[in-house]
């Protein structure tokens, strides 16, 4: 569907069981030679897919901003995010490395050595329906492992596309196909995927109901689960911000995406003594967002992605008003074609309304009083969400408390910077009900991979640790 007409734009035939089973089958042909190929020819493969990437850029952006409504520099943008993922995988196929570790024993040395788990399944939501894939898929190629993708049904165009470029890139190299596959199906073909004990590792994006039975599942056979879950970010504003920067950051962060991110800025916290002047401008602000089609020029609101958006959004409101909470701006769907709603903010009677707590998946920000850093801390960790937040501040003393072991309890901890857009570089993730997983960069890698501690005796004696002594020798 396109969101911004209600309209059918295609129609796509999901996956089967037997197709299913044909997949992994591929995977299974795949594993041994894909896993045995050093990890830098592995590189030149995901540097290749990066090319292809970059080159479609244009065409795969505008396919997320028709399919899921995202408005296009944001679709673009998240297709750059793969690129970017892919680049740097690219850099650490040459550089994945275990330990050397001192041993006790004489003519020993332990090693640590990194080896591919053989099959990773990812399935992403559509809120992001490219560059989830890209985390998972760049770094789980590089590690070696066959990599099986379910994207959103509502994205099916998004997943057709994406692997249309990745598998030309294969073939091209006589790689063989099941080195990625893409097996696009509704809960029938996750619930395939979750039992599969021939897969070790699943990663899910998606809501925190869905990614508790994904965990239950997976564990119960002993896989592992990378959970990007859902988020509540809270973002504070103290007396010393720089209060145009901080305008800036909410206005992206509750609006960007119709608030359809899972670093949607939800909960602003505002310092008592800047709270009105804060306030008002910000309404101000959300007044003069221009609404429209996602893939005109201009447009810096696109719809929601489906009725059952715009329905959440009505009931969230009227949550919040039964409340006490008080409509400053926005409020109602818009009477346009499409699933429009108008971006709207909310004033709520306390920082921890129990309103606040539920995370909405649309344009709707709440908005409180604090009165000090420690009252915003503690509502900030009040929620059973902890991937984003930030606080606007130039107090350093705040910002080592915010930062610190008794600060945020979030993933993501953002200081004088928004609580969305996180760069790939650093892990991403959360605690709580996001499902503690880790994507992206620094060590999020080693998820892909089992680690074998190896000793090597290179003598002829064989003393054993701890100093034990068998058969009186």
């Amino acid at each position: 569907m396109n969101p911004a007409t209600g309209e059918a734009v295609a129609t796509i035939a999901q996956g089967t069981a037997e197709e299913y089973k044909s997949c992994r089958a591929a995977m299974d042909a795949a594993k041994k030679d894909w896993a045995d190929m050093p990890a830098p020819k592995r590189g030149e493969i995901v540097r290749q897919i990066s090319n292809a990437i970059r080159e479609k850029i244009e065409p795969l952006g505008k396919i997320i901003a028709l399919e899921m409504g995202k408005i296009a520099p944001e679709g673009i943008g998240e297709v750059q995010e793969i690129v970017d993922m892919c680049d740097m995988a690219v850099g650490l196929s040459r550089g994945i490395n275990g330990q050397v570790i001192p041993s006790e024993r004489e003519g020993h040395t332990i090693l640590e050595q990194w080896n591919p788990l053989g099959h990773v399944a990812v399935i992403s939501a559509f809120n992001f329906p490219m560059a989830v894939l890209g985390w998972n898929m760049a770094l789980s190629m590089i590690c070696g492992n066959c990599t099986i993708w379910k994207g959103a049904p509502s994205t099916s165009l998004c997943s057709v596309a994406l692997t249309k470029v990745i598998v030309d890139v294969l073939k091209k190299n006589d790689i063989h196909p099941g080195v990625f596959v893409l097996c696009q199906g509704d809960a029938d073909v996750g619930e395939l995927i979750t039992s599969d004990p021939g897969i070790p590792l699943v990663s899910f994006t998606g809501s925190s109901k869905v990614g508790r039975r994904v965990s239950e599942v997976v564990h119960g056979r002993f896989g592992r689960t990378i959970l990007e879950c859902s988020g509540n970010a809270a973002v504070v504003v103290m007396p010393s911000a720089n209060l145009d920067l901080a305008l800036r950051a909410v206005l992206f962060g509750s609006v960007g995406t119709a608030g359809q991110r899972c670093t949607t800025s939800r909960r602003l916290l505002v310092h008592e003594t800047v709270y009105d002047e804060f306030v008002t401008k910000l309404a101000g602000s959300y007044k003069s967002v221009p609404a429209g089609n996602p893939l005109e020029e201009g447009t810096l609101l696109g719809p929601v992605h489906c009725e059952r958006a715009v329905k959440e959004y009505e009931a969230a409101i009227k949550e919040a008003t039964e409340e006490g909470g008080k409509v400053l701006v926005g409020g109602k769907r818009m009477d346009r074609p499409g699933y429009y709603v108008e971006p709207t903010i909310v004033e709520m009677p306390s920082c921890t309304s129990e309103s606040m707590k539920e995370e909405t998946f649309v344009p709707l920000l709440y908005v409180a009083k604090v009165g000090s850093l420690d009252e915003a801390i503690a509502a900030n960790n009040s929620v059973k969400q902890g991937l984003s937040c930030a606080l606007f501040s130039t107090d350093m003393r705040e910002v080592f408390k915010w930062v610190g072991p008794s600060g945020s309890d979030c993933g993501l901890v953002n200081v004088n910077a928004g609580s969305s857009g996180a760069e790939i570089g650093g892990a991403f993730g959360g605690e709580k009900e996001t499902g503690g997983g880790r994507e992206s960069g620094s060590n999020a890698w080693q998820q892909y991979m089992r680690r074998s501690t190896c000793t090597i005796n290179f003598t002829d004696e064989l003393p054993l640790a701890q100093g034990i002594k068998f058969g009186g020798e």
